[in-house]
């Protein structure tokens, strides 16, 4: 576990990560935010069901399971968000008329859930060898009462926040693929938000980077 300081006065929790877990999916990480804990499966490219076939490119599902209970609402609001980075990374014009599923399983949720499930399926895809024309990474950010920008928040500082944005970042240009916001801010708030996140962001690429070569260096 690493923590991880963003040099602008901020510091995310302690992150961990893990390839290779699971023995049936064709790719697996688990990431871990702090206590928010979130399990990763990629299957695919596989057959695709003739309904679902996408001629030029693959088709891609992503499936968020709550830690307990049925889906909702905002699992289904966080599929769509994760989908959305994933479809703009992944070069899924070399397997068309194919199937890719991306699982995300909730271990434990205490804050910055989006910006984990997104952390988790960038290690995943990258552990099942998807072709990538680059990677991503979550950050969030909350602004609490006093105005002040809490990257990575907990449960509790979510809950005290009068703004909540996750937002996810490319791995070349430091540019927004993706963003999700609630509650009130100023456009200023936000362009703050996203530099924080750029920002912190090269900090996660360099943990990626680091995770991998570690799992490597223990092969070798």
């Amino acid at each position: 576990m690493d923590q991880i300081e963003t040099g602008s006065g901020s510091v995310l929790r302690e992150y961990g990560s893990e390839q290779n877990l699971l023995s049936k999916p064709d790719g697996s990480a688990t990431f871990l935010q702090g206590d928010t804990s979130v399990l990763a499966g990629v299957y695919g490219p596989a057959e695709v069901k003739v309904n679902k076939e996408i001629y030029d490119r693959a088709t891609l599902e992503v499936v968020v399971q709550p830690k307990v209970g049925m889906s909702s609402v905002r699992e289904r609001a966080r599929e769509q968000c994760v989908r959305e980075t994933c479809e703009a990374v992944l070069l899924s014009t070399l397997h068309p008329r194919s199937s890719l599923t991306l699982i995300l399983q909730v271990v434990h949720d205490d804050g910055s859930l989006l910006s984990c499930c997104l952390n988790a399926a960038c290690m995943a895809l990258m552990d099942a060898g998807l072709p990538m024309g680059r990677l991503f990474c979550g950050v969030t950010c909350a602004i609490d009462s006093d105005s002040q920008i809490i990257t990575d928040p907990t449960a509790q500082q979510e809950r005290e926040s009068r703004a909540l944005m996750t937002f996810a970042i490319d791995s070349k240009e430091r540019n927004v693929l993706m963003s999700s916001t609630k509650g009130s801010f100023s456009v200023k708030e936000l362009q703050q938000c996203i530099a924080l996140s750029q920002k912190a962001s090269e900090k996660i690429f360099q943990f990626y980077r680091d995770s991998v070569k570690r799992r490597y260096s223990k092969i070798l």
